[in-house]
């Protein structure tokens, strides 16, 4: 069991960026963005920030989750499958992590980053109203539980943007109804990383939990909004989500490439 000595200032500090990242994750995703970030800076390890955020992403996704039942949006019992599906993937990719690098999935993940910021551009329409589904039971649950859940626990950036793309593309569910749905799934692959972090003792507690009530609050706030203002707010949300996510994946990814590149014009 992991604990760090947190400062008053310190604590405030990260309790206000997971509540940011609680109110963005709940409506387009990318809280990670922040809250990652912020653990580095905090200096926790990498392997213990990824742990750690794990563990407060999943009291935000709890939390809006939470909501949306409650709010009768989603219902569980419809879920079962791909809840089921989705627990396993995120399990099998956070135990093929530990093992495998993820060197190619960071090249590539930018680019369908990219390529949801402009579906969601491009198809103003889509998510308007319910549309026809295109798959239904296990078919569904193996795409979006079992591929997403695998690339969460695996990796995890954009997750919750996978998930409310494939139950507006596949589900055919308007854009509110999906993104209410992916955060039950989040909520679950998160789960199902969080409990091999916590088995591999990476988990820092002190700094969790602090960040944990923030998510929880910012993700409340976030889910209300997704009801009450629904695709006007989630549409624009999600196109500026992706942009920044890709442009930080993308230096992450060839920062030190471009600067030396940048040096040598400038010398």
């Amino acid at each position: 069991m992991e604990w760090l000595a947190v400062t008053p200032w310190l604590a405030a500090a990260l309790f206000l960026v997971a509540l940011l990242a609680g109110f963005i994750d709940s409506i387009a995703g990318g809280g990670g963005l922040l809250t990652v970030p912020a653990l580095l800076a905090a200096g926790l390890s990498p392997a213990q920030a990824l742990a750690t955020n794990k563990l407060q992403s999943v009291g935000g996704s709890f939390s809006a989750s939470l909501y949306f039942v409650r709010r009768k949006v989603v219902r569980l019992s419809e879920q079962k499958l791909n809840i089921t599906v989705t627990l396993l993937g995120s399990v099998a990719g956070a135990l093929l992590v530990q093992h495998v690098k993820g060197d190619i999935l960071r090249q590539l993940l930018p680019l369908l980053v990219i390529a949801i910021g402009l579906y969601f551009l491009l198809m103003p329409r889509i998510g308007e109203e319910d549309r026809q589904r295109r798959l239904h039971g296990l078919p569904f649950a193996l795409v979006a539980g079992g591929c997403v859940g695998f690339y969460d626990g695996f990796f995890g950036p954009g997750a919750g943007s996978f998930y409310a793309l494939a139950y507006v593309s596949l589900c055919g569910y308007n854009l509110a109804k999906s993104t209410a749905h992916a955060k039950v799934l989040n909520f679950t692959s998160n789960l199902g990383g969080l409990l091999l972090f916590i088995i591999g003792g990476k988990v820092v507690w002190s700094v969790g939990a602090i960040m944990l009530v923030g998510q929880i609050c910012g993700a409340r706030m976030g889910a209300r909004m997704v009801l009450s203002k629904g695709q006007r707010l989630i549409r624009p949300m999600i196109v500026i989500v992706s942009a920044v996510m890709s442009a930080k994946l993308l230096y992450d990814s060839h920062g030190a490439a471009i600067m030396v590149w940048f040096s040598g014009l400038s010398s």
